[in-house]
């Protein structure tokens, strides 16, 4: 899939004099705060102790998810 054309200039205008240096930066950028942030909600959802969720937590940083 790709991105729509309109959308994808909107986020170029959007990341002009910024650090990010093409689109696709921004966008995997964007995705890994939306993804770890479902993670974190699904892992609280799931009941798990506090020690296990940040246990989880910190490998997910490790990794660069977070």
């Amino acid at each position: 899939m790709s991105i729509p054309v309109t959308l994808y200039r909107r986020i170029q205008e959007l990341i002009r004099d910024t650090g990010f240096t093409s689109v696709s930066q921004f966008v995997v950028y964007v995705l890994r705060d939306v993804v770890a942030e479902m993670e974190r909600e699904k892992l609280q959802a799931e009941g798990l102790s506090e020690e296990e969720r940040e246990r989880i937590l910190e490998k997910l940083r490790r990794l660069g998810y977070i």
